[in-house]
């Protein structure tokens, strides 16, 4: 019986921690990242600061994922990446190390609307 009641005891005490280390479910976010080119410099020019400065090897870090990569022309890229919260951090460290010099950032916390509003649009067809 005092070995039951211990087992009780230890996983009382360890499943609160065990549930903390794991991200729950719907603890993702959706950020979208301009990165603005910096016209003052041309494409040769940006890769190389990206090149020198690792940008692909370390964004975007590990533990997030890519759900779109553009070009905006006349602005330059926008990513948006599904981000985990405890991950926020090291996504904005990845662009101060690797992505400044090449590209200004601005970062907007984004959800996907599309769900909502496919069934009220006109002409589903277009929406498919």
């Amino acid at each position: 019986m005092t070995r039951i009641l211990a087992v009780l005891v230890f996983l009382a005490a360890a499943l609160p921690a065990l549930a903390q280390t794991q991200p729950a479910a719907g603890d993702t976010i959706l950020l979208t990242i301009f990165l603005k080119h910096d016209q003052s410099k041309n494409l040769a020019e940006i890769q190389a600061i990206q090149e020198k400065q690792g940008f692909y090897k370390q964004f975007p870090p590990a533990g997030t994922e890519i759900v779109s990569w553009h070009v905006v022309m006349g602005i330059g890229q926008v990513v948006t990446l599904k981000v985990p919260a405890s991950k926020l951090r090291d996504v904005n460290v990845a662009l101060e190390r690797t992505a400044w010099g090449a590209f200004s950032t601005q970062y907007f916390p984004t959800y996907d609307l599309y769900p909502v509003i496919k069934g009220q649009l006109s002409n589903s067809k277009r929406a498919e």
